[in-house]
């Protein structure tokens, strides 16, 4: 059974790290137990099982990029914030929480489980977050969602193609009409 304990916690954050250098798949326990300095019957004894334990390095990663997305400024306008979102899902601090989500969601579009149920938690607190920072940017509260929805949705879409076309000037394009989109989302009337 597992147990809520600081040990937990540090464990969590420390397989949180590991995973976000090393990716989901091929997790296996002794591998991650040997580069957390424990053992797997120490992670097991902590977490109910492997699920409990990805499902809790899901949690923490989707809790770190909230997090991280709740420190942005409002931006002056929507354009701008759209724009900021970007730089900051791909800037050092969220690109491999990002990845990590990215795999997850892959994993769990297939049904698998803890994913499929942890991607959906993790994209609802996402969301709000990104809701927020639009409507604290200048999207008026009743269209944040719909625009939330295409830049949610076009976002994954660029990291799923982002190792292949780091720097191709087609998707920085792409990047800037979505924020010009979303930015017309915000501004026409209802």
């Amino acid at each position: 059974m597992a147990r809520a304990t600081a040990r937990r916690d540090e464990l969590a954050q420390a397989a949180t790290d590991v995973v976000l250098e090393h990716g989901l798949v091929g997790l296996s326990l002794r591998p991650l137990a040997a580069a957390l300095g424990t053992s797997d019957r120490m992670l097991l004894y902590h977490f109910a099982d492997k699920d409990d334990l990805v499902a809790t390095v899901l949690r923490v990663a989707n809790d770190r990029s909230v997090a991280e997305i709740r420190t942005l400024p409002p931006a002056p306008d929507v354009r701008s914030a759209v724009l900021g979102l970007w730089a900051a899902v791909t800037g050092p601090r969220l690109d491999r929480c990002q990845r990590m989500y990215v795999e997850a969601a892959a994993l769990g579009l297939f049904g698998r489980e803890p994913y499929a149920r942890v991607v959906r938690e993790a994209n609802a607190v996402w969301v709000a977050a990104v809701v927020e920072h639009l409507v604290a940017s200048g999207t008026p509260a009743d269209r944040a969602e719909r625009a939330v929805a295409l830049l949610d949705a076009a976002m994954m879409g660029f990291q799923l193609d982002l190792p292949l076309d780091a720097g191709d000037p087609v998707q920085e394009q792409a990047v800037r009409d979505l924020a010009d989109a979303v930015a017309r989302i915000a501004e026409q009337d209802a």
